[in-house]
């Protein structure tokens, strides 16, 4: 019998997941719930360290997505576990200074995988993508729908290795259309133990803004980020689909909501304090972020409801009080550990 067209029928055990980047958040949040899905039969984890939430149907192989030879290995890994599906999540959560590495990782390490899935007859890749994509630009809509450009700077290495990626995936639609490709495009993810570029922003006791805008942000909590991806794998949904938590709320709110204290900066001291902060590795982003503290960016998720039969369940305003609940404890944690 070959391969049913949907992985996981309730009741069976038929599907074998593989996941890149499985040592970090998503990955590793996601194995633990494929674990104990009783319709997945194997889970597959690729990375450079085994998966910290891999049991018994976990088998982890150490691949290096950055080199040449990850293709060909990547290939014979799929092959090998007759792979259903595959969760491409070996994307980095905040800017980094090694932005040839970087590129490496994601624009050309997503190269790798697509083209290895193709060869393998992989039937399904989930890929982990950004509603910061479409940039933050003053002609933007109240909320951005699927059917809008990526305009986020290309300068920018975080934004173009991202784009590049979602345009390999994309071409593996393209040159084999019985894959099904879902793209999902989260915005920030917020909550009690994720890091990234938002979660340090906020982390901040004085936070910068920029002096005289208060743009509407919106989040997805992490755990609803799982489960979108939870979902993806199990539902044939092919296309990109805008994942978010219900509700908007100002910079400002979310600022305050955070307890931390609003620092408004003019914008072009702001864009020579963040070129300078940035070279020295004081602060967490690299001026390009700055348009995303001016200009809208939310997006429409009312695709991912219809068509996957997703719906974030915390709003962006619990996502971010979750988040403000465990950064209080930290905050708590560190006072008591510098008067200790």
């Amino acid at each position: 019998m070959g391969r049913s067209r949907e992985l996981a029928s309730v009741g069976a055990k038929t599907g074998v997941v593989a996941v890149t980047g499985s040592a970090g958040f998503l990955g590793s949040n996601l194995i633990r719930l494929l674990e104990e899905d009783d319709r997945i039969r194997r889970v597959v984890a690729i990375d450079l360290k085994p998966a910290p939430t891999g049991r018994t149907k976990t088998r982890s192989y150490e691949v290096d997505l950055t080199q040449s030879a990850a293709e060909s290995r990547v290939a014979e890994i799929l092959a090998a576990e007759h792979v259903d599906a595959i969760a491409h999540l070996a994307f980095l959560a905040a800017p980094s200074h090694a932005t040839a590495w970087a590129h490496e990782l994601e624009s050309v390490g997503t190269m790798h995988v697509t083209v290895a899935a193709r060869h393998a007859r992989v039937r399904k890749l989930v890929l982990s993508s950004h509603t910061w994509l479409y940039g933050a630009h003053p002609s933007n809509p109240n909320f951005l729908t699927e059917k809008h450009p990526l305009r986020a700077p290309m300068s920018e290495p975080f934004f173009a290795d991202k784009i590049e990626a979602e345009e390999q995936a994309r071409k593996l639609a393209q040159r084999a259309p019985r894959t099904v490709v879902t793209i999902l495009r989260t915005a920030p993810i917020l909550g009690p133990t994720v890091h990234n570029v938002i979660t340090r922003y906020l982390a901040r006791k004085l936070v910068p803004t920029m002096m005289g805008f208060d743009p509407l942000f919106q989040f997805l909590h992490e755990t609803d980020a799982i489960a979108a991806l939870h979902l993806a794998l199990l539902r044939d949904a092919p296309g990109a689909f805008n994942v978010a938590g219900d509700g908007v709320l100002p910079l400002s709110t979310v600022i305050k909501l955070a307890g931390r204290i609003a620092i408004p900066i003019p914008h072009p001291i702001a864009e020579t304090l963040a070129a300078v902060g940035w070279v020295g590795q004081l602060v967490e982003a690299p001026p390009s972020f700055l348009k995303y503290l001016r200009f809208l960016c939310v997006a429409d998720g009312r695709r991912a409801h219809s068509v996957m039969g997703f719906r974030a369940a915390h709003t962006s305003r619990e996502a971010l009080l979750d988040f403000v609940g465990a950064q209080r404890l930290r905050d708590v944690k560190l006072l008591s550990e510098r008067t200790a």
